[in-house]
């Protein structure tokens, strides 16, 4: 496991406000405690509602805004766990269409609906973000120019209630991780809201391989 930079955390949640948004679609599934979708959903983030941009926009900031490297731990895909029909695999996927692909959504809401042990009605939000990282001078202040494009998917586990209005999130990741201001496609960030109580299955989702010997 290795340590995440706090600043570059909050770098990125200054784009993720309603007067600089880095979002630009948003995805996600309605689960039933039994694991099944009860529904789903595919917007332009910048279409809705601006309380709904706000709400959302809330539960985005959540993953990168946690506590680094309690709540927010990062870690390295093993060889093996880059292997075809992997997580990883369908990970950089949906990065790559920039979740405008439904089928490659459902499958991923199918294996987490399969492996995640709910205790009640859950939503899973998928964010696809970019961010035009800006160059930076020897004396830190940030230049015009944009080094590169961070492209970047959030994703949030949330208890729903009533008419699947969603809590804060329980547990969810960033990927690729944001790291030395730039991209690593091997490695990922996760969030849990309560590193006491971790959610195991969770993990072993995204790391089958290295979460049993984390």
């Amino acid at each position: 496991m290795n340590q995440i930079n706090r600043e570059d955390m909050l770098e990125l949640t200054r784009r993720m406000t309603l007067k600089r948004n880095c979002f630009d679609r948003i995805a996600g599934a309605y689960l039933g405690r039994d694991g099944f979708v009860d529904g789903t959903f595919n917007k332009n983030f910048r279409q809705l509602s601006l309380p709904d941009q706000q709400k959302n926009l809330d539960i985005a900031k959540t993953i990168p805004f946690s506590e680094t490297n309690v709540a927010l731990k990062e870690y390295a895909f093993s060889g093996e766990e880059k292997k075809p029909g992997s997580v990883w695999q369908l990970l950089c996927a949906l990065r790559e269409c920039e979740l405008k692909n439904d089928a490659l959504l459902d499958i991923f809401y199918e294996v987490f609906g399969e492996k995640y042990p709910a205790s009640g009605d859950y939503a899973v939000y998928f964010f696809h973000g970019n961010y035009d990282v800006p160059r930076k001078a020897k004396d830190k202040e940030s230049l015009w120019e944009s080094e590169e494009v961070y492209r970047f998917l959030i994703c949030a586990v949330c208890p729903v209630s009533g008419d699947y209005e969603p809590g804060m999130p329980v547990c969810g990741f960033m990927f690729p991780a944001f790291k030395d201001r730039g991209p690593d496609n091997g490695r990922i960030q996760v969030f849990e809201a309560d590193p006491a109580r971790p959610h195991r299955d969770f993990l072993n989702l995204i790391l089958p391989v290295s979460a049993y010997i984390l």
